[in-house]
C-alpha cells in the first residue's frame, strides 16, 4: 500500500514540474511596453515607439502585445529598441506571461 502512495505521489510531482517548464512557441504580434500595452496614451501626438522608449527609460518592461495577450520580452533589449513599435515574428519560450526570445523578426 506504501509503494502505492509513494509512486502516485512522484507521478503527481513529474506531471506538476513538467506543467512549470517553459514551452517553446511561435507568436506574431506588436513590441510594446508593459504599462501601455495596446493603448500609447502617455504621449499624445507622439509617435507610439518614441512613448515605448520613454516608458522603458523610466522602469517598463518590453513587452509583446499578441490578440489579447501581453508578453513581458525577456533577452536582447537592444533589438527590441530596434522594434518598437513594430510587428514582429518572436519565436522563444513561454512560461506563463513572460517570454524568453530565442529570434525576433520584423514581420508584415
Amino acid at each position: 500500500m506504501n509503494v502505492r502512495k509513494l509512486n502516485f505521489s512522484l507521478l503527481i510531482l513529474a506531471f506538476t514540474a513538467s506543467l512549470a517548464f517553459a514551452a517553446t512557441q511561435t507568436l506574431t504580434g506588436v513590441v510594446t511596453d508593459d504599462m501601455c500595452g495596446k493603448k500609447h496614451t502617455m504621449m499624445p501626438g507622439q509617435p507610439d515607439a518614441q512613448c515605448i522608449r520613454e516608458c522603458v527609460r523610466a522602469g517598463s518592461h518590453y513587452a509583446l502585445q499578441s490578440g489579447d495577450k501581453l508578453y513581458i520580452l525577456q533577452g536582447d533589449t537592444k533589438q527590441f529598441d530596434a522594434l518598437a513599435g513594430k510587428k514582429v515574428k518572436v519565436t522563444g519560450d513561454v512560461n506563463g506571461t513572460t517570454l524568453a526570445v530565442s529570434a525576433i523578426t520584423e514581420s508584415k
